[in-house]
C-alpha cells in the first residue's frame, strides 16, 4: 500500500472515511444546533428574553460552526489537490 492510497479516497483511505462519515456527521451537527437557536428564539421562548438571547447564541454559533467547517473542508481539498491525491469523484 502506497502513501496515496493509505491517505487517498479509496474506501480504505483516511480522506474516504473522512469524506463519507465524519465531515457530513460534523456538518449534521453544526446545522442541528443552528435550527434547534432558531426553534429557542422564535418559537419556544418566545416571551422570555434571556432564553431568546440563549437561542440567538445557539443560532449565531451554528453559523459560525458551518462558515468555519465549509472554509476547512475547502482548504484541505485545495491542499489535496495541489499535492496530487485529490478524492475521485
Amino acid at each position: 500500500m502506497t502513501f496515496a492510497q493509505f491517505v487517498g479516497s479509496g474506501s480504505t483511505g483516511i480522506v474516504g472515511l473522512l469524506n463519507t462519515i465524519v465531515v457530513p456527521v460534523i456538518f449534521a451537527l453544526a446545522f442541528a444546533v443552528f435550527i434547534w437557536g432558531i426553534i429557542n428564539y422564535f418559537f419556544i421562548h418566545g416571551g422570555e428574553e434571556t432564553k431568546r438571547e440563549e437561542g440567538r447564541s445557539f443560532a449565531l454559533w451554528g453559523v459560525i460552526g458551518m462558515v468555519v467547517l465549509f472554509s476547512v473542508w475547502g482548504f484541505v481539498n485545495i491542499l489535496l489537490s495541489t499535492l496530487g491525491i485529490a478524492p475521485t469523484r
